[in-house]
């Protein structure tokens, strides 16, 4: 799947090796004036990027099926609102309860105690992504991930999209949403390191009333380094974000190549098309 500014592409190899092209043109939360508000915009795009990636997922399956099942509206609300309760849970309430439980046997302060909650969250997040990449599918998925970033960075680079010239291209990609995980949590160690003592209560519902603050610094953080990679400190203070890109990337296949490749040409033809 490539995103542009006004149009989205997605290239599936059907059973039979066939390519499959779907295309449309972005609406809802990306056409509003509010995605150019500086820090609001992290949280929209944030957003809308769940609900897009999910009914493409499904539309990849379908490809694979057969079938033509489709998730819109509720459904598909109803799905992204599930998994981010259980994200929600797993990586802020889960630590946090674990934290308040050590609180009771380590005599320290606070800062220390919230510290130590997101060093937790932080080893949550790498378990969880070296854990499901040893799944198969997701092996898979990490390899289509690697071909996306491979494919961007030699346009990037202008160089012509072929399979053979996009391969020598690094996995990592400074945008990646890898590396904007990592992000998130590392400011949420700072943020909430730094809100003093807390009943346990209070301290679960700060973590959860404060993601989207967190969210937002973090797109910004982003946006500020991927738009300053010229700065050796800037270059430095996004190395975490590469290295962790290599546990949720694998070296594609040249076939896997091509399926990126077309979708950037087809996205590129239509936001060239719209702009003329």
């Amino acid at each position: 799947m490539m995103r542009g500014s006004k149009y989205v592409t997605a290239v599936f190899r059907k059973p039979n090796g066939e390519l499959a092209i779907h295309k449309e043109e972005l609406t809802g939360l990306y056409k509003s004036r509010l995605i150019k508000i500086p820090f609001l915009r992290g949280m929209i795009i944030l957003l809308d990027a769940l609900l897009l990636g999910t009914r493409l997922l499904v539309l990849s399956a379908n490809q694979q099926t057969g079938e033509e099942e489709k998730i819109e509206g509720p459904a598909l609300y109803g799905t992204v609102g599930v998994s981010l309760v259980i994200g929600i849970g797993i990586f802020f309430v889960l630590p946090t309860l674990i934290a308040g439980g050590l609180e009771k046997i380590i005599e320290t302060n606070s800062f220390v105690i919230n510290f130590i909650e997101g060093i937790i969250r932080l080893i949550f997040l790498m378990v969880y992504v070296w854990a499901i990449g040893k799944m198969p599918e997701i092996h898979r998925f990490f390899a289509y991930h690697g071909a996306e970033h491979k494919t961007i960075n030699a346009y990037e680079a202008q160089v012509e999209l072929s399979p053979e010239n996009i391969s020598p291209f690094p996995l990592e990609h400074p945008r990646c949403g890898t590396g904007f995980l990592l992000i998130v949590v590392v400011i949420s160690i700072v943020v909430f390191a730094l809100l003093g003592p807390l009943d346990l209560i209070w301290r679960i519902l700060s973590r959860i009333l404060l993601i989207p603050v967190i969210v937002i610094l973090a797109y910004e953080y982003m946006r500020w380094t991927a738009n300053h990679l010229s700065n050796p400190i800037v270059r430095m203070l996004v190395f975490p974000n590469l290295w962790l890109q290599k546990m949720t990337t694998r070296e594609p296949s040249p076939d896997m190549l091509e399926v990126s490749s077309m979708a950037l040409k087809e996205l590129i033809a239509l936001e060239n098309s719209n702009n003329i």
